[in-house]
């Protein structure tokens, strides 16, 4: 068997082992495989294969996986769906209390309930949406 065909396979199954595990590692060592593999195909002798392959992957793990874990773990930057709801204002349809209530948010009527319990909040008020808890917004009127 070839010396590049070995490579690649080696290539494929820790492409394939990265998929499983998502940790970056894997999916480097591989492409250094591979780009061994292409070097083994123009024949270059086994001791560099292994040096080349060597240097690859140890360049790639010290420079390329920390740049790519850090883009990886970045902190999501916009909020989606309710999330986005939460610091809004909305308009009071109908009376707002601690047992329930309705109010206008981006056009969309929600039931709502009023984040202090002891406070009523009358129709036409201007509320903050404090918190989405299921389909009720906790809301609490605006000074």
């Amino acid at each position: 068997m070839d010396l590049w065909l070995i490579w690649l396979i080696a290539a494929g199954a820790l492409a394939v082992a990265e998929i499983f595990t998502l940790t970056a590692a894997l999916g480097i060592l591989s492409a250094a495989a591979l780009v061994t593999a292409g070097a083994a195909a123009l024949g270059l002798p086994l001791p560099f294969q292994f040096l080349l392959f060597t240097m690859l992957a140890t360049v790639s793990v010290l420079f390329v996986r920390p740049i790519a874990a850090r883009h990886l773990l970045k902190p999501q930057t916009e909020r989606f769906g309710v999330d986005a709801l939460v610091g809004r204002s909305a308009y009071v349809v109908s009376e707002v209390t601690g047992l329930g209530g309705r109010v206008r948010i981006g056009g969309e009527e929600w039931t709502a309930r009023a984040y202090d319990e002891t406070l009523v909040i009358p129709p036409g008020a201007t509320v903050d949406v404090m918190e989405i808890n299921g389909a009720t917004a906790l809301v609490y009127p605006r000074e």
